[in-house]
C-alpha cells in the first residue's frame, strides 16, 4: 500500500490543523492506520492509531484529549485533527499502515512521506 501525506502547514499555538493521509494500491479497510512524528534532533514518537473498522482508537499522552484520529474507509483516508495546537507539537508528521495494531512503536510496515507541521509561539 503506498500511503500520501497531506494537510500540514504554519499554525500559530492553539489553531488547529487537519492531517490526511491516502491510501492506495491495497485493501484500505484491512489495515490499521497510525500517525507518527519526528521533530528535528529527536526520535520518532507514536501520535495515535486507529483500528481497521475506526471503533478502536489509542493516543499518546501528549495529544490526547487535543487530537483525533479518523478514517473512512470508503475514501481510503485516514485524518488527524489536530486542536489546541503547542510550539511543541512541530514535527513532520508520518501517516502508516500495517496489517497488524501495533500501539507505540515505529514498526509499521508502510510509510508515507510525512508532512511538516510548524506551530509558532
Amino acid at each position: 500500500v503506498q500511503l500520501q501525506a497531506s494537510g500540514g502547514g504554519l499554525v500559530q499555538a492553539g489553531g488547529s490543523l487537519r492531517l490526511s493521509c491516502a491510501a492506495s494500491g491495497g485493501t484500505f479497510s484491512s489495515y490499521a492506520m497510525s500517525w507518527f512524528r519526528q521533530a528535528p534532533g529527536k526520535e520518532r514518537e507514536f501520535v495515535a492509531a486507529i483500528n481497521w473498522s475506526g471503533f478502536n482508537t489509542y493516543y499518546s499522552d501528549s495529544v490526547k484529549g487535543r487530537f483525533t484520529i479518523s478514517r473512512d474507509n470508503a475514501k481510503n483516508t485516514v485524518y488527524l485533527q489536530m486542536n489546541s495546537l503547542k510550539p511543541e507539537d512541530t514535527a513532520v508528521y508520518y501517516c502508516a499502515a500495517d496489517s497488524n495494531l501495533r500501539v507505540g512503536v515505529p514498526l509499521w510496515d508502510n510509510w508515507g512521506q510525512g508532512t511538516l507541521v510548524t506551530v509558532s509561539s
